[in-house]
């Protein structure tokens, strides 16, 4: 007789059916560790979800307590916040896009490339708000290659090889881009997008370069796969990427040149916090933000605005766009016109002083013919 089945025997003993984990469940033993369920009872705090909790370890514990070392630790930080960081705090902003008419020449292209540092650069008709796709730099150099490839043919008539079998002066290097058919699709996506939501997007259509569109259509700024990566793992320089000077540099005589797109946090560590007073230090994240907002308009260059505080604001550099280089110092007192220091004189005079002019008899008129 064969042996009886325990299940069958017995319904409610579920011991040995399957094990039906759910996805919320897959953390459960780490999240609810000795670590945690100290910590939850020592700040009176109620289980959460799994993110929860593992935002709780971070801020509440050391490297040593959790096993993560401080990279770690500042990656998980960095992924747990990407569900709520937008495009917006992502973009390359359009004021500094490099981009290229669809009808460039391959030789101004290829000095832009080199210029730029970039690998791709947007494509547009006659604005950017009006934009046409991407150009790689691989794509310029494939076609260049096909289009300077020799022939069998030639290669037998030449006495001299070609290097590499290629005779570049074949290349017709005023030929437009738009002809060469290189360029390829880009992403549209609102300012308002999650970054997270752009990072899965870019992975399944294999472009890695979309251009931000406000509501009527204009273009806003661009992102690129790398500057989402680099809010996880932070800044990445390959070996293209030059150093760039700081963006606030003390002078000798204590004031400031400074990069307007240098970010407020920087101002206010270098330069000081009175120097980011009232709501426009609110509003806007960029030294140059601060200034439009500070002055209701678009400074031009050699402009000298006073204030905010004691400071005073030159413009360095401008273009009809956008303010690029600023130099801040502190406002120094001017000597008062000579009329108000006497003015100012005779108010700190005694009264007695005055009194006594006023008593000092005013000589009659000359008639013009003198003694006689």
């Amino acid at each position: 007789m064969p042996d009886s089945d325990p299940i069958q025997d017995n319904p409610r003993n579920t011991a040995n059916l399957p094990v039906v984990v759910t996805s919320g469940e897959v953390m459960r033993p780490t999240a609810e560790g000795w670590l945690l369920r100290a910590i939850r009872s020592l700040f009176g705090w109620k289980a959460g979800s799994v993110r929860d909790d593992l935002q709780v370890v971070l801020d509440a514990t050391t490297p040593d307590d959790t096993g993560f070392s401080t990279v770690e630790r500042t990656m998980l930080r960095n992924i747990l916040g990407l569900h709520e960081r937008r495009i917006a705090d992502v973009m390359v902003h359009r004021a500094d896009i490099i981009a290229v008419k669809r009808d460039i020449p391959l030789g101004e292209l290829m000095d832009r490339f080199e210029s730029a540092g970039h690998s791709r650069l947007v494509v547009y008709n006659e604005t950017l708000d009006d934009p046409v796709g991407i150009v790689h730099i691989r794509d310029l150099l494939a076609f260049m290659t096909a289009r300077a490839r020799v022939s069998g043919v030639m290669k037998t008539k030449r006495k001299k090889p070609l290097p590499a079998g290629l005779d570049l002066r074949t290349v017709d290097l005023a030929l437009p881009l738009e002809e060469a058919r290189i360029i390829r699709k880009l992403l549209y996506v609102p300012p308002s997008m999650r970054a997270i939501d752009l990072l899965a997007q870019m992975q399944a259509t294999r472009i890695h370069l979309a251009l931000v569109v406000d509501e009527y259509g204009g273009s806003d700024g661009l992102v690129s796969l790398e500057d989402i990566v680099e809010q996880i793992v932070g800044e990445i320089d390959d070996e293209h990427d030059s150093d760039e000077p700081p963006s606030i540099v003390r002078l000798p005589d204590n004031a400031f040149i400074a990069d307007a797109r240098a970010s407020l946090d920087d101002v206010r560590t270098v330069i000081g916090e009175d120097f980011v007073t009232g709501e426009a230090g609110e509003e806007v994240e960029t030294l140059g933000g601060y200034l439009v907002s500070f002055v209701g308009r678009l400074p031009v260059r050699g402009e000298v605005i006073s204030g905010p505080g004691h400071y005073e604001i030159e413009v360095l550099d401008a273009d009809p766009r956008r303010v690029k280089r600023l130099r801040i110092s502190t406002r120094k007192e001017r000597p008062a016109p000579r009329t108000q220091r006497e003015s100012r004189r005779r108010e700190a005079a005694p009264d007695g002083s005055q009194q006594a002019a006023s008593d000092t008899p005013t000589p009659p008129p000359s008639d013009g013919t003198g003694p006689q």
